[in-house]
This record gives C-alpha cells, sequence and structure tokens, in this order.
C-alpha cells in the first residue's frame, strides 16, 4: 500500500466527461506530456489511495486530459470521483535538470529576500499558461513571484529555504507599502 507522502500529486478529476464513465481530468505537473503514456494512478478517496488503471489518456490543451478507467462505465461511477486528488509514486517522476525542480517541491518553504529578509512561505507553484509563479503567504497576504531564474538566487534544499532577489517595488506591491 503507498502512503500519501511516499507520492506526488499528479492532479485532480476536474469533470465528469460524457455518458460512459470517462472523466476530465487536470494534470497539474510542469510538463502534461510527460505522462501521456499512463497505466495506473492512485486515486484519494476518503482519505486512502485506490489504484485505478486506465483504459485510456487524451491530453487536451492547458494541462486537460480524458481519461477513462477501467472499472468506472457509468457517469454515476465516475461521479464518485470528481475532485478526488490524483498521485503517482514519487520514483515515476521523470528526471530533472540540476537547476530545475518540481513544483510541489518546494511547497512550504520558506522565502527570503536579499533586500527585505523573511517574506514568507511557498503555498504553491501556479502554472497560469505556462508562466509558473510562486505563490507565497506573508501572514495571510498573498505575494507573487514569477519563478525565473533571475529571480530564485539559491535553493537550500537542507534548510528548506528559497533565496530570492526581486525587483524593487514587487513585493511591496503586495503588501500595499510604500516604496
Amino acid at each position: 500500500m503507498f502512503l500519501k507522502e511516499d507520492c506526488f500529486r499528479l492532479g485532480s478529476v476536474a469533470r465528469i466527461h460524457g455518458y460512459k464513465g470517462e472523466v476530465s481530468i487536470f494534470l497539474d505537473v510542469n510538463d502534461p506530456r510527460e505522462y501521456k503514456e499512463l497505466e495506473s494512478v492512485f486515486v484519494e478517496i476518503d482519505g486512502k489511495l485506490i489504484p485505478f488503471f486506465l483504459e485510456h489518456l487524451y491530453l487536451r490543451n492547458k494541462g486537460f486530459a480524458v481519461a477513462k478507467f477501467e472499472t468506472i462505465d457509468s457517469d454515476k461511477k465516475a461521479n464518485m470521483l470528481l475532485k478526488c486528488g490524483l498521485y503517482l509514486p514519487k520514483d515515476l517522476l521523470p528526471e530533472k535538470e540540476d537547476d530545475d525542480f518540481y513544483h510541489f517541491e518546494i511547497e512550504n518553504f520558506k522565502v527570503i529576500d536579499d533586500r527585505l529578509g523573511e517574506i514568507g512561505i511557498v503555498k504553491q507553484v501556479l502554472d497560469i499558461s505556462n508562466n509558473p509563479i510562486i505563490q507565497i503567504d506573508q501572514n495571510g497576504s498573498e505575494i507573487l513571484i514569477p519563478k525565473q531564474n533571475e529571480f530564485i538566487k539559491e535553493i537550500d534544499w537542507d534548510e528548506e529555504t528559497i533565496y530570492v532577489s526581486t525587483p524593487k517595488g514587487l513585493i511591496e506591491m503586495y503588501l500595499g507599502e510604500e516604496e
């Protein structure tokens, strides 16, 4: 049995597609094309990861795909999977280059700006039109920083800290502070 901490979140079941059990899934990953040959996934149901085998998976636009699970043959059965998370074991992650990382890997990391010091904790990386943005929580206020090499100076994996250098005014704009 796989535990959630041994897996990464692949995406979720977004909606029913047709009436024969197909579902539209959102692949919340850096490159959905890396997962087009999937044979199975874990679906989170009531806090447990349940394996489901795929009959087919067709990639669509903007991270969406149409999937058909082997045991799901009606919209009634498919409806039970709506909004459920999809997971895969971490060892199935494709290799990344040295300076790149998977978005989920930096969640809950502390962010330190070279001018302003600690600015908050990474909530998630939003991939908006293939323009990833790091979403940071700073005591309830949201700060968004583009995930670009020019802003990310270093990631300390042991200390779970990201060091950034942002343009003057970017962070202050989110906090409502004057320059």
